[in-house]
């Protein structure tokens, strides 16, 4: 379970508490690797907490991942060939880890955007065939 998240909704149904905190982090959890191959993709070349921040930043606070979570994310993408990884001197301390967009994880990329975009508009179709 990602540790990262504090924006928590709780509702009631038939009794019963659900936080949706879970059920959002189980949905980020499937797809924490296409957004990572998403953002590298458009930045060219970022490092692992650049991408925290942007990934916080355009979830308006949302998806709040911790290290713990988005390293071992980026160091299976570049095992599988699909980031490539290097050390980077910075101006102000230690060296930092730099990653950037393989054309194969510019292809996987491209497949797992277009399953996204058929099972987001699937789940609408269910929904808006389902208005009353």
């Amino acid at each position: 379970m990602l540790t990262g998240w504090q924006s928590v909704a709780i509702f009631q149904i038939e009794g019963e508490v659900i936080a949706m905190t879970k059920y959002t982090s189980n949905l980020l959890r499937g797809n924490t690797d296409m957004l990572l191959l998403g953002l590298i993709d458009e930045f060219k070349t970022t490092h692992g907490y650049q991408i925290i921040k942007e990934v916080e930043k355009r979830s308006n606070g949302l998806f709040k991942l911790k290290e713990g979570t988005i390293y071992p994310v980026l160091r299976k993408l570049e095992s599988e060939g699909l980031l490539k990884g290097e050390w980077k001197a910075t101006s102000s301390g230690p060296e930092r880890r730099c990653y950037s967009i393989t054309q194969k994880g510019r292809e996987v990329l491209c497949h797992r955007r277009a399953s996204w975009e058929n099972f987001s508009n699937a789940i609408n179709l269910v929904f808006k065939t389902g208005e009353v």
